[in-house]
């Protein structure tokens, strides 16, 4: 694992309009940032920094699947990503407590 910190900035790597929570609701969901965004960067780098700034909005579905999908889906454990994922959105600051809410209330399945 790279010991370097990795910036994602979701306008410019993955879509301007993020949107639902499935990829087989639409072409920019949340299930598809984790797959193709989130979880290639954990598995290379510590620190991710998440900009989520650039964007038409977020639905919580789509926060709720990217981010707490990370748990549910993929096996991580909510207190390493809250140490390894930084989020930063200045335009919608609430953003980063949805994120981190999504962590803490995500449960293995």
């Amino acid at each position: 694992m790279d010991s370097n910190r990795h910036l994602i900035s979701v306008p410019k790597d993955f879509s301007k309009t993020p949107g639902t929570r499935y990829i087989k609701q639409g072409p920019c969901s949340g299930e598809k940032f984790r797959t193709s965004c989130l979880i290639p960067a954990l598995e290379k780098y510590d620190l991710l920094i998440v900009d989520l700034d650039g964007t038409a909005g977020y639905g919580s579905s789509f926060i709720d699947e990217a981010f707490g999908g990370l748990i549910r889906r993929e096996g991580f454990n909510a207190e390493d990503l809250l140490r390894r994922i930084k989020i930063k959105s200045d335009e919608e600051i609430e953003l980063i407590a949805d994120v981190k809410k999504a962590f803490r209330d995500a449960r293995p399945n």
